[in-house]
């Protein structure tokens, strides 16, 4: 994995992979230990780092592909068996959604 991040390089690398929770883990454990408590977490708009928001709030659902690196997100199956108001506005979720943890800008 490039280190897209660093302050060496503001910018994404060609060729950078999605981050999995493993990764991120491992980022936050060893490489972002070291940063202070009170770092602000912000999230790109875009691959090309058009405009930026801080980082407000996550959900757990489960992500599918629609074009090459961009997608839609579906809640988890416990969540459709709980709330079944929510199944009629996802009436069918794609065989390929897999897990995600999804984050979601301030503004």
């Amino acid at each position: 994995m490039s280190n897209s991040g660093s302050a060496e390089s503001a910018q994404p690398i060609k060729g950078d992979q999605p981050l999995t929770l493993d990764v991120l883990r491992r980022l936050v454990g060893n490489d972002w230990a070291r940063l202070p408590g009170k770092t602000l977490v912000v999230l790109s708009r875009d691959a090309e780092g058009n405009l930026y928001s801080p980082f407000s709030t996550y959900a757990i659902g489960r992500y599918a592909p629609v074009y090459e690196q961009t997608g839609a997100v579906y809640p988890l199956e416990s969540e459709l068996a709980r709330a079944p108001e929510l199944r009629g506005l996802f009436p069918q979720v794609p065989d390929n959604a897999v897990a995600a943890l999804v984050l979601y800008p301030l503004g």
